[in-house]
């Protein structure tokens, strides 16, 4: 019993973590007018670093695992850069529809990682999802790849792979700790590109300190060490379907914010990757029932 009252407690965490991932697309939409997405990036992560770090009294991260949690700082770094440089040059919902693929690729990626075939109702969760994305993201239609678009889906890959790190490294290293380097990495590879390509934007800085604020406390310090914390006690596979939710709350997010409506359309692909999420959490609980044995009184 202990052991499903962690799971259900991570799925609630990592819930409300693609809430507040979906309320950051206000944040990081807001952010982009202003400065460079290197530079946003910079300030999102260090910032996530000094809100985290007086939790840390020493940092002991064991180093059979210290070059695990700086690989996932720089596959952090490329998700979140790939992502951002993507949208530049492809349509917003074509943007969200390819990065959301990475809850196809998580199973996909596990499978030839364990060799270990996915389960069949993980699968048909995932497809569910991903066209629940498609729909929400981009009203039904898809415009043909651009530079964009092929930015997006290696993005989509890097979130993939974090993911799965996460997962594998969750249990093994202590959370503040694990969080704060890979922020720090993250941050850092933000700042050199940022100096490189985009030094006049660092002065735009204060125009948007409440988006950075929020992207930095909220989407960084709270959100991904809650992933963290909760990939403790929920599989990959299950918890890049929960985290699909965030295309969910980042349309009520633009929604409330941006004035943003939604479609018959969009509305149809928020149920679709609700009931995956809901199919994939319950299916293990419906199928313990089927297979206990009747106890006859």
């Amino acid at each position: 019993m202990a052991g499903r009252s962690d799971r259900f407690k991570a799925d609630i965490v990592l819930l409300l973590v693609a809430a507040v991932w979906g309320g950051g697309f206000v944040a990081q939409r807001t952010g982009s007018q202003h400065v460079g997405f290197f530079v946003f990036g910079a300030a999102r992560y260090f910032l996530g670093v000094v809100s985290l770090l007086p939790f840390i009294r020493h940092f002991n991260i064991p180093r059979r695992w210290l070059p695990w949690s700086i690989l996932t700082g720089v596959v952090l770094f490329a998700g979140s850069a790939l992502q951002q440089a993507g949208i530049t040059t492809t349509t917003a919902g074509n943007a969200a529809f390819i990065t959301g693929l990475y809850v196809v690729i998580v199973p996909i990626l596990l499978a030839i990682i364990t060799r270990k075939p996915a389960s069949g109702i993980t699968w048909v969760a995932a497809i569910v999802a991903v066209f629940g994305t498609f729909l929400l993201s981009s009203g039904g239609t898809l415009n043909t790849f651009a530079l964009g678009d092929v930015l997006e889906l290696i993005g989509a890959v890097m979130w993939a792979c974090h993911l799965i790190l996460v997962s594998k490294l969750s249990s093994k290293v202590e959370l503040i700790q694990f969080s704060v380097l890979q922020y720090m990495v993250a941050g850092i590879l933000n700042l050199i590109f940022g100096l490189a390509f985009e030094l006049p934007t660092f002065g735009n800085l204060p125009q948007v300190w409440t988006a950075i604020a929020y992207a930095g406390i909220v989407s960084t310090a709270v959100g991904f060490t809650g992933q963290v914390w909760g990939q403790r006690h929920a599989p990959a596979a299950d918890a890049a379907l929960i985290l699909s939710m965030e295309a969910v709350f980042a349309a009520i997010a633009g929604f409330l914010f941006l004035s943003e409506r939604f479609t018959p359309v969009q509305v149809t692909g928020c149920i679709l990757i609700f009931g995956a999420m809901l199919i994939t959490q319950l299916w293990p609980l419906v199928k313990q029932n089927i297979q206990e044995p009747a106890i006859n009184g």
